[in-house]
């Protein structure tokens, strides 16, 4: 399954590690630690021209979504419900 990010970027749910609101960045020190080390290590990309609204890290990328992350969440728990009734 995949789940769209905003712009043209899609990615495979079973790459999503987690999905957060943006203003995580200001309001946690180990989350700006993370972000800031993703950036060092040139793992991080802004899709499309818009403010970010959510970050979204994945096993290899961390992305600034222009999606809100109550979107997206619902987007991955669509998904992954009807997953399960694939089962």
């Amino acid at each position: 399954m995949y789940i769209h990010l905003g712009g043209e970027k899609i990615i495979r749910t079973s790459e999503l590690v987690g999905i957060f609101d943006i203003s995580i960045e200001k309001s946690s020190k180990i989350s700006k630690q993370f972000v800031t080390h993703a950036q060092q290590h040139k793992v991080v990309e802004l899709i499309g021209e818009e403010d970010p609204k959510s970050i979204v890290v994945t096993k290899t990328i961390v992305y600034y979504s222009p999606i809100s992350s109550a979107t997206l969440k619902k987007r991955a728990n669509h998904f992954a419900a009807r997953y399960k009734q694939n089962l």
